[in-house]
């Protein structure tokens, strides 16, 4: 796959919480190969991810990849008690699943998802959606924290992007 020359002068972390192995070095090679040079976190239970982002709420990741069915649990309570945080609410949450069951995308999306991906069977379709997932969300988008941190007297402190 072809690198991007997209780069940000601090890389935030992803975060990509998923228990099974083949899936998560899959994941992981998706993103190198897309170009997205982000430090990668991982948590394979939702008791591990729940530890690492209240140890890391002054330094959150700029994005969570969220699989749905853990050893522990779903990852659906997780979003919950994502959204219901003070500090975690604003983080971006990618649900990456194998479930393409109509009701569980939309329980996510009305637990506050910020995007819903159903893991493609082929290992081409799987690299490409997730690389070009992890470059919009790690590259692209324009974290929350570096728009609450820019002031500006004519926008109540925020950055406007037109």
């Amino acid at each position: 796959m072809m690198k991007t020359g997209i780069t940000r002068q601090t890389l935030g972390k992803i975060l990509i919480v998923e228990d099974n192995e083949d899936h998560l070095a899959l994941t992981v090679e998706a993103l190198e190969d897309a170009g997205v040079g982000n430090p990668i976190r991982t948590a394979g239970t939702l008791g591990e991810a729940r530890a690492y982002l209240l140890e890391q709420a002054d330094d959150l990741p700029c994005v969570v990849l969220l699989d749905v069915r853990l050893p522990d649990g779903s990852g659906m309570d997780l979003l919950r008690e994502i959204r219901q945080h003070a500090l975690l609410r604003v983080l971006p949450v990618v649900v990456l699943t194998s479930s393409d069951n109509t009701p569980d995308i939309r329980r996510a999306y009305q637990l506050g998802a910020n995007s819903y991906l159903v893991k493609p069977i082929s290992f081409e379709d799987f690299h490409r959606k997730v690389g070009q997932a992890g470059l919009y969300w790690a590259l692209l988008n324009e974290p929350y924290g570096l728009v609450a941190e820019d002031r500006s007297s004519d926008t109540g402190g925020y950055r406007v992007h037109v």
